[in-house]
Protein backbone atom coordinates (compact mmCIF):
# COMPACT_ATOMS: atom_id res chain seq x y z
CA UNK A 1 0.00 0.00 0.00
CA UNK A 2 2.77 2.45 0.66
CA UNK A 3 4.56 1.61 -2.68
CA UNK A 4 1.61 2.79 -4.42
CA UNK A 5 1.07 5.45 -2.24
CA UNK A 6 4.51 6.76 -3.21
CA UNK A 7 4.41 6.03 -6.62
CA UNK A 8 1.01 7.89 -6.91
CA UNK A 9 2.50 10.57 -5.26
CA UNK A 10 5.60 11.30 -7.87
CA UNK A 11 3.13 10.19 -10.50
CA UNK A 12 0.83 13.56 -9.36
CA UNK A 13 4.13 15.47 -9.10
CA UNK A 14 5.03 14.44 -12.53
CA UNK A 15 1.93 15.15 -14.05
CA UNK A 16 2.11 18.71 -12.39
CA UNK A 17 5.88 19.59 -13.68
CA UNK A 18 4.47 18.03 -17.26
CA UNK A 19 1.22 20.25 -17.58
CA UNK A 20 3.44 23.12 -16.25
CA UNK A 21 6.10 22.25 -19.37
CA UNK A 22 3.82 21.98 -21.92
CA UNK A 23 1.55 25.93 -20.50
CA UNK A 24 5.31 26.87 -21.08
CA UNK A 25 6.10 25.69 -24.21
CA UNK A 26 2.70 26.91 -25.49
CA UNK A 27 3.56 30.07 -23.99
CA UNK A 28 6.84 30.63 -26.04
CA UNK A 29 5.52 29.62 -29.44
CA UNK A 30 5.28 32.44 -31.86
CA UNK A 31 1.95 32.37 -32.62
CA UNK A 32 1.55 36.14 -32.87
CA UNK A 33 3.80 38.30 -34.46
CA UNK A 34 2.67 41.50 -33.13
CA UNK A 35 2.38 41.99 -29.79
CA UNK A 36 -0.82 41.41 -27.78
CA UNK A 37 -3.01 44.47 -26.02
CA UNK A 38 -4.64 41.93 -23.89
CA UNK A 39 -3.25 39.51 -21.27
CA UNK A 40 -4.32 36.26 -20.75
CA UNK A 41 -4.52 34.19 -17.09
CA UNK A 42 -1.60 32.48 -15.80
CA UNK A 43 -2.14 29.17 -15.75
CA UNK A 44 0.91 28.01 -14.15
CA UNK A 45 -0.35 29.77 -10.83
CA UNK A 46 -3.61 28.49 -10.97
CA UNK A 47 -2.74 25.15 -11.07
CA UNK A 48 0.04 25.38 -8.61
CA UNK A 49 -2.65 27.04 -6.10
CA UNK A 50 -5.44 25.13 -6.76
CA UNK A 51 -3.52 21.61 -6.27
CA UNK A 52 -1.64 23.27 -3.33
CA UNK A 53 -5.10 23.95 -1.67
CA UNK A 54 -6.26 20.48 -2.80
CA UNK A 55 -3.24 18.00 -2.43
CA UNK A 56 -0.36 19.62 -0.84
CA UNK A 57 1.35 16.93 -0.74
CA UNK A 58 1.60 17.05 -4.78
CA UNK A 59 3.29 20.18 -5.22
CA UNK A 60 6.38 20.60 -2.08
CA UNK A 61 7.95 24.16 -1.81
CA UNK A 62 11.28 22.66 -3.77
CA UNK A 63 8.89 22.27 -6.87
CA UNK A 64 6.69 25.40 -6.85
CA UNK A 65 10.15 27.19 -6.60
CA UNK A 66 12.09 25.60 -9.66
CA UNK A 67 9.18 26.12 -11.97
CA UNK A 68 8.51 29.43 -10.98
CA UNK A 69 12.07 30.24 -11.51
CA UNK A 70 12.44 28.28 -14.27
CA UNK A 71 9.38 30.46 -15.46
CA UNK A 72 11.07 33.88 -14.85
CA UNK A 73 14.18 32.72 -16.54
CA UNK A 74 12.28 31.96 -19.59
CA UNK A 75 9.55 34.95 -19.33
CA UNK A 76 12.22 37.67 -18.67
CA UNK A 77 11.00 38.86 -15.25
CA UNK A 78 13.66 39.27 -12.94
CA UNK A 79 14.94 36.21 -11.11
CA UNK A 80 13.87 34.68 -8.43
CA UNK A 81 11.14 37.49 -7.29
CA UNK A 82 7.92 36.52 -8.59
CA UNK A 83 8.88 32.45 -8.09
CA UNK A 84 9.75 34.00 -3.92
CA UNK A 85 6.44 35.55 -3.89
CA UNK A 86 4.23 32.56 -5.70
CA UNK A 87 6.48 30.15 -2.89
CA UNK A 88 5.16 32.55 -0.15
CA UNK A 89 1.55 32.98 -1.20
CA UNK A 90 1.01 28.91 -1.89
CA UNK A 91 2.93 28.15 1.34
CA UNK A 92 -0.11 30.64 3.07
CA UNK A 93 -2.43 28.98 1.19
CA UNK A 94 -0.91 25.31 2.51
CA UNK A 95 -1.51 26.50 5.91
CA UNK A 96 -4.97 27.46 5.62
CA UNK A 97 -6.21 24.94 3.71
CA UNK A 98 -7.34 22.39 6.82
CA UNK A 99 -9.48 25.88 7.68
CA UNK A 100 -10.65 25.81 4.11
CA UNK A 101 -11.35 21.74 3.50
CA UNK A 102 -14.75 22.02 5.02
CA UNK A 103 -16.23 25.25 3.42
CA UNK A 104 -17.79 25.79 -0.05
CA UNK A 105 -15.51 26.69 -3.02
CA UNK A 106 -16.70 30.46 -3.20
CA UNK A 107 -14.89 30.68 0.27
CA UNK A 108 -11.52 28.88 -1.64
CA UNK A 109 -11.93 31.37 -4.27
CA UNK A 110 -11.63 34.71 -1.95
CA UNK A 111 -8.95 33.13 -0.66
CA UNK A 112 -7.24 32.60 -3.46
CA UNK A 113 -8.51 35.90 -5.03
CA UNK A 114 -7.16 37.63 -1.95
CA UNK A 115 -3.63 35.97 -1.81
CA UNK A 116 -3.29 36.57 -5.47
CA UNK A 117 -3.94 40.18 -5.05
CA UNK A 118 -1.57 40.76 -2.25
CA UNK A 119 0.60 38.78 -4.93
CA UNK A 120 0.57 40.88 -7.68
CA UNK A 121 0.74 44.21 -5.51
CA UNK A 122 3.53 43.32 -3.75
CA UNK A 123 5.28 42.07 -7.28
CA UNK A 124 4.39 45.98 -8.63
CA UNK A 125 5.85 47.46 -5.30
CA UNK A 126 8.93 45.78 -5.16
CA UNK A 127 9.68 46.37 -8.68
CA UNK A 128 8.49 49.84 -8.30
CA UNK A 129 10.67 50.31 -5.22
CA UNK A 130 13.97 48.88 -7.04
CA UNK A 131 13.07 51.04 -10.34
CA UNK A 132 12.71 48.13 -12.44
CA UNK A 133 10.66 48.28 -15.60
CA UNK A 134 7.34 46.65 -15.73
CA UNK A 135 4.44 45.66 -18.00
CA UNK A 136 1.77 48.92 -17.58
CA UNK A 137 -0.58 48.82 -14.91
CA UNK A 138 -4.00 47.66 -16.85
CA UNK A 139 -2.46 44.51 -18.32
CA UNK A 140 -0.98 43.36 -14.65
CA UNK A 141 -4.39 43.58 -13.52
CA UNK A 142 -5.77 42.12 -16.51
CA UNK A 143 -3.71 38.98 -15.84
CA UNK A 144 -4.72 39.09 -12.28
CA UNK A 145 -8.44 39.35 -12.80
CA UNK A 146 -8.39 36.62 -16.19
CA UNK A 147 -6.21 34.43 -13.44
CA UNK A 148 -9.02 34.31 -10.85
CA UNK A 149 -11.54 34.03 -13.81
CA UNK A 150 -9.56 30.72 -14.82
CA UNK A 151 -9.66 29.29 -11.24
CA UNK A 152 -12.55 27.67 -11.42
CA UNK A 153 -12.19 26.14 -14.77
CA UNK A 154 -8.29 24.52 -13.49
CA UNK A 155 -10.01 23.40 -10.51
CA UNK A 156 -12.95 21.19 -12.52
CA UNK A 157 -10.55 20.38 -15.13
CA UNK A 158 -7.67 18.85 -11.63
CA UNK A 159 -10.84 17.50 -10.16
CA UNK A 160 -12.63 16.07 -12.57
CA UNK A 161 -9.77 14.73 -15.32
CA UNK A 162 -6.87 14.43 -12.82
CA UNK A 163 -8.45 13.34 -9.85
CA UNK A 164 -7.46 16.42 -7.79
CA UNK A 165 -9.70 16.68 -4.84
CA UNK A 166 -9.96 18.07 -1.64
CA UNK A 167 -8.53 15.84 0.80
CA UNK A 168 -11.18 14.07 2.64
CA UNK A 169 -11.08 13.07 6.48
CA UNK A 170 -10.42 9.85 6.27
CA UNK A 171 -7.28 10.28 4.40
CA UNK A 172 -5.52 12.51 7.10
CA UNK A 173 -4.70 9.80 8.99
CA UNK A 174 -3.04 8.18 6.17
CA UNK A 175 -1.29 10.88 5.14
CA UNK A 176 0.88 11.74 8.41
CA UNK A 177 4.50 10.15 8.59
CA UNK A 178 4.63 7.22 10.51
CA UNK A 179 0.87 6.01 10.55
Amino acid sequence: MAERSATYLWTMRSVYVGLCVAVIFLRLLPLDTLPRGWAGPDLILALTLAWGLRRPEFVPPLLVAAVFLLCDLLFHRPPGLWAALVLIGSQTLRARAPDLRDLTFPVEWASVATTLVAMTLGYRIILGLLMVDQAPLGLSLMEMVMTLVAYPLVVLLSQSLLGVRKVAPGELNAMRPGS
